[in-house]
Order: C-alpha cells, then structure tokens, then sequence
C-alpha cells in the first residue's frame, strides 16, 4: 500500500467518523473519532470468526506502517508546537509551581511507583519479566498526554485555573516521560544501569532540548519580525517545526521539548512585533485546522493498534489490573504533595481530584510501547498500555466534566 492510499484512507475515516459522531453521538471531538475507530478495529478483529476476510493481511499492513515512527516522527512534533502556539504563557506562569512539580518529579516518582506495583503483578501472575521493563512500561504510561488532554480537557468547561495545571503538565512532561524511557531502554540494550549515565543522557536530552527551543524559538521570532507577508510566514513555522524536530532528534535531544518552547515562544513572546493582526489570525487558524486534521489521524491510528495485539487471556488480567495501579500512581503523585507542602501549590480538594483524574493518556504511550524490540514482553505491555490508554480516554474523558461540576 503506498503513501498516498493509506492517507486517503485515513482523511476519509476521519471525515466519516467525524460527520458521525457531530451528527448523531455528539461526543467531544476526539474521543468520538477514538471511539469510533476502536468500534471499527474490534469489528475488523471479530470478522475472523464469522466472516472470511484477509485480516492477516490487513494486521501486515498496520504492522509495515510503523505506527510508533508516524508518531513519533512526524505527528507529535506538529502537534506538540501547534499545542503550545495556542497556550497563553502567563497562564502557565501563575501555576508553574503544580506544573513543574507534577511534569518533573511526578513522572519520576510515578515511574517507580508504577513499575513496583507492576512488577509484584507480574510476580502473581507468575509471569517472568526484567525489573528494568516494568521501570519503561511505567515511564511510558506516566506521562499524561498531551495531544489527549488538549483534544479533550479543553472542552470539558474545567475550571480555568485547574485546566492551565493540566495542560501546562502536560505539554511538559511527556517531553520529561520520553527522555526517561530513552534512558531506560539504552540500560536495557547495554545491560547494566548506571545513575551517571542516566543522569547524563537526561541532561543532554532534557536540557539541550529546553535550549533548543529556546534558540530556535527567537530565531523564528526574528525572521517573522522581518517580514509582513502571512504566507511566508506561516511557511516559516511549517518549515522550524519540520527541520528543527528532526534536528532534534539527530543529535540526541528532545525534539517534544523543543517544539513546546518554540510554540511558547511564537505564540507569546512580543508576538504582536513579530507579526501583524492578519498574520497571527492566519498563523493560529492555519496551525489550529493542522491540529484538528492530525489529531483525527492520530487517534484513529492508535485505535488500529488493537489489530496487530496478540491478544492472550491472563495478559488482559494484567492489563485490567494497571489500569488501577496507573490511577493509583497518579493519585499519590497528586495528593502527596498537595497534602505535605499545601502552601507550595495552593490547590483545593476539589482541584487535586480534577488534577488526578485529568491525569489522561494517550498516543504517545501507544507510540513508545510499540517501538520496543519485539518480545513477549512487548505484547505483554502493549496489551497493557492499550488498556489503559483505552480506560483513560474513553471513561476518564467523558466524565471529567461530570467531575468538574460536581461542588
């Protein structure tokens, strides 16, 4: 199947699941597109038993589409800037206390939280897995997502205050998730685990891909400055995020950090210097219609990844059973510092409770568990990882607003 096909396969899915749910399940848009997409992909698993259809053929396809480098690659860098151009900084500024806390210390306590408890599952299940896999199935599901939460909270009529936590932790922290799950991968191809090591790569990747941005972010800035012609200028964001995510990740840093900065960065940093009122409508509505259009492709992408799973009785077990340790893990990393320096966040009871299960996750967790070396390990934890992605986006989405109402 070439390029072009599996695009127009994709666009006309989006199209006509979109047209269906605004016309009849009136779901938030993403979650109705994921909805529908995972309704297709059981269907499409299911025909096997009735039906005679070339599902082998079709898992082969998935399989040649790599999904995880779409992702990976391609989607989140666009995403991830696009997320950001539209997230008022002085917003993120009044509660960058809670951002921080749960972006940087809440994914690596949530990490070891997640693969103890996870590993002691395993134990029961008499199932024989490295400690070092149980540390990246919890740094990859740790991160709440932030293609999920933009997509979905910023619908869900949250408390503002409460909705600037969330996503501000959210652009951030995935960038903190993946940095640590290339760590513990590059442990785990080596053999041995080394702090130094570890606490290097983070830096290099954490740190340089902060820099990054931030660089890049100003040069953008001065070369949009320069000009006053909308379509250049929004062929000048189109071609940073392109260039600058992929140089990015050529040298080792982090390419999700350095597009939220940039994003940052253009959105708000004298953006009415740098472009005029034309230029930044056309800009936003531009990059906001790139959004919509990627993130329909993105969650009917990881609905398709329940085809290729092999499917096994006493790993959905597993699987059902994380959901809850992955709750229970973001409960902890919400409330113990909220309960221990309550002066340090200043959040209420009924903010840590949004804040906790807000906590969504999505395709990036999908598109971290699929580029691990094939194993039974793998289906093991991709099985695992979709579970929960399932749970997080399908429950967790729609009853965050009920949530939110609550007194």
């Amino acid at each position: 199947m070439n390029i072009y096909l599996a695009l127009t396969i994709l666009i006309c899915l989006s199209a006509g699941f979109a047209y269906l749910n605004q016309r009849f399940l009136k779901l938030p848009f993403v979650i109705g597109l994921f909805f529908l997409s995972t309704i297709l992909s059981l269907f499409v698993i299911s025909t096997k038993l009735w039906l005679n259809i070339p599902i082998d053929e079709i898992k082969a396809y998935i399989e040649l589409a790599n999904i995880d480098k779409i992702v990976l690659n391609f989607l989140l860098g666009f995403l991830l800037f696009a997320g950001a151009l539209h997230t008022n900084w002085n917003n993120l500024k009044q509660q960058i206390r809670p951002i921080a806390t749960f972006a940087l210390g809440g994914v690596l306590l949530s990490t070891i939280i997640i693969a103890a408890l996870f590993y002691g599952l395993t134990k029961i299940f008499n199932l024989e897995i490295d400690f070092t896999y149980c540390l990246i199935f919890g740094a990859l599901i740790s991160p709440t997502d932030p293609i999920a939460v933009l997509g979905i909270l910023t619908k869900a009529n949250v408390p503002k205050k409460t909705e600037y936590t969330i996503v501000g932790e959210s652009l951030f922290n995935d960038g903190v998730g993946v940095v640590v799950f290339i760590a513990l991968l590059d442990t785990l191809n080596t053999g041995s685990f080394s702090f130094s090591h570890f606490g290097l790569l983070f830096l290099q990747e954490a740190v340089g891909g902060i820099l990054m941005g931030l660089v890049m972010g100003y040069c953008l800035h001065l070369l949009l400055k320069s000009v006053d012609h909308y379509e250049t200028e929004i062929l000048l964001t189109l071609a940073f995020v392109m260039a600058g995510y992929t140089f990015c990740n050529f040298i080792h840093i982090s390419g999700a950090l350095s597009m939220v900065v940039m994003g940052l960065m253009v959105g708000n940093f004298r953006q009415d210097i740098a472009m005029s009122d034309i230029t930044q409508e056309y800009v936003h509505k531009f990059w906001e219609l790139l959004d919509v259009i990627l993130n329909a492709i993105l969650f009917i992408l990881i609905a398709f990844v329940l085809i290729v799973i092999d499917f096994k009785a006493m790993y959905i077990w597993v699987g059902l059973i994380s959901i809850f340790i992955v709750l229970l893990s973001r409960i902890i990393i919400v409330y113990l510092p909220h309960l221990a320096f309550p002066k340090l966040l200043k959040l209420t009871n009924k903010e840590a409770k949004i804040i906790s299960w807000g906590g969504l996750r999505g395709g990036l967790s999908l598109a971290l568990v699929l580029s691990l070396p094939d194993s039974e390990t793998k289906n093991l934890l991709l099985i695992a990882t979709s579970l929960c992605v399932l749970f997080s986006i399908i429950i967790q989405g729609l009853t965050i607003e009920r949530l939110a109402k609550r007194p």
